[in-house]
């Protein structure tokens, strides 16, 4: 008799899952039966995509990388290098807010111990940032970010924008100053600061929205495109 054969579904239902058991109650929450049960699968099932809970949060932090790269990767390189940037911003905190447990074991830091990741694992997440490197340096040779070090200007983009999507996901973002107001007035700071101008900043952001909101009403997270690269999705 042949093997039972996965539904290719079960990983993802199972990382999400084991995602949200870390996220909420630590990693001591975590059990494979219990995961098996909150996600509908087996303990096989567990066992075969993951070999052990020793290895699950690697697997989360992974996989949440994944997700994000695949969402940058939708980011084309257009004639308005700010506003791909700005869009990078933009696909940042809409993969923090729609995959949120991830997001929080992907920088659990101390709370996730027992489940230490290695330098390895940590090297794999800034991989990711190498997306927003390039396109600091383009918004470098464009003329619209000063020529110091563009590297670094891509980390105060990650340190800012993370930072945000942190207060965004705990609640301590409210009326006047609300998380897309805070976000939107910082997206244009942040290119401010790099050494744009601010009335070329401001336009570039407000295209790279006019692009998001094209390409995300449209369905980009199942992997369609109408928007993010600057095409016929694209707002004017």
């Amino acid at each position: 008799m042949s093997p039972r054969r996965q539904n290719p579904d079960n990983r993802t239902t199972l990382i999400d899952t084991a995602a949200r058991l870390v996220a909420e109650g630590g990693p001591r929450s975590l059990s494979a039966r219990r995961l098996a049960a909150e996600s509908g699968t087996s303990t096989m099932a567990v066992y075969t995509y993951f070999g052990g809970m020793s290895e699950i949060v690697r697997e989360i932090v992974h996989d949440g990388f994944a997700r994000l790269q695949r969402l940058f990767d939708l980011v084309e390189s257009t004639d308005d290098a700010v506003a791909d940037m700005a869009l990078l911003g933009r696909v940042y905190r809409h993969n923090a807010v729609t995959n949120r447990h991830v997001f929080e074991v992907m920088f659990g830091g101390s709370s996730l111990a027992g489940f230490a990741l290695t330098e390895e694992d940590r090297q794999y997440g800034r991989y990711t940032l190498s997306t927003v490197v390039t396109c600091a340096y383009r918004c470098v040779a464009a003329g619209r970010f000063h020529q110091e070090d563009p590297g670094l200007k891509a980390h105060h983009m990650w340190l800012a924008v993370h930072g945000m999507v942190l207060l965004d996901l705990g609640g301590y973002l409210v009326p006047p100053y609300d998380a897309d107001l805070c976000f939107e007035t910082q997206l244009v700071s942040l290119m401010i600061g790099a050494g744009d101008d601010p009335v070329s900043a401001g336009a570039s952001v407000k295209v790279s929205g006019a692009r998001f909101a094209a390409a995300f009403a449209n369905g980009v997270d199942g992997g369609v495109d109408p928007g993010l690269n600057g095409g016929p999705g694209q707002a004017t």
